[in-house]
């Protein structure tokens, strides 16, 4: 068994950003983080690169019974991603997926009220995209916020995580602009293998940084990137 590449997520971020640093201080690039737990690793990536933070909400619809498998995703703008397979080979019904869908609605809207305590969300239409998690397993999470995002008319969308296996970066390869995936170690099992410190992001946490980020971006040097 190999030993976890990151201590924890905020050295995943700094070590992703030096694989992104041909973005520094681009106009028109932001980034935006899957919470919760890509918050720490794209507030780093943002520090150093310079460019503006914020999120972008993503729900996983879990399998009833089995929430940790996910049969789908949903994002902001309503979109709704369904892992095709497992909602076949489990039988999931019409009505089991409806029930978990306004579940997760309900959740993503509380988080989408909570995390930015009033401020709008980006537009990102003409924008280089950076989205940014802490890493990947199937990967359906991420094909959710691509499709959301595409809706909305970005330049570009760069999908960028720590970890991930190869196979699951060289999917979403089909969908993003660009995929970068810092580490991809075989066998794979899973992202919190890969931390020392896995660590649930709470909510604080959260909105802690995303207001740091906030001021950090009004302030008349917020464009240079971090050293």
């Amino acid at each position: 068994m190999q030993e976890p590449q990151f201590q924890d997520r905020y050295e995943g971020g700094r070590v992703l950003a030096d694989h992104l640093r041909r973005h520094a201080g681009q106009p028109g690039t932001l980034v935006l983080a899957l919470p919760r737990g890509g918050v720490p690793v794209a507030a780093e990536v943002a520090r150093k690169l310079g460019i503006p933070l914020d999120v972008f909400l993503v729900r996983k619809l879990g399998t009833p019974g089995h929430e940790e498998l996910a049969m789908g995703a949903i994002a902001s703008g309503g979109v709704r991603v369904l892992n095709r397979a497992v909602v076949d080979e489990l039988n999931i019904s019409r009505e089991q997926l409806e029930a978990t869908t306004r579940r997760e609605s309900q959740e993503l809207q509380r988080r989408e009220q909570r995390y930015r305590e009033g401020r709008p969300p980006p537009d990102v239409r003409g924008r280089t995209v950076i989205l940014v998690d802490d890493g990947l397993a199937t990967g359906t999470t991420m094909r959710a916020a691509v499709a959301a995002l595409r809706i909305q008319g970005p330049a570009a969308i760069i999908v960028a995580v720590p970890v991930a296996p190869e196979e699951t970066c060289e999917s979403l390869g089909q969908v993003a602009d660009e995929v970068v995936c810092v580490r991809t170690p075989e066998p794979f099992y899973s992202v919190g293998l890969w931390y020392r410190d896995f660590a649930q992001t709470e909510d604080d946490e959260v909105r802690a940084l995303l207001a740091q980020a906030a001021r950090e971006q009004q302030a008349p040097d917020a464009t240079q990137p971090s050293a």
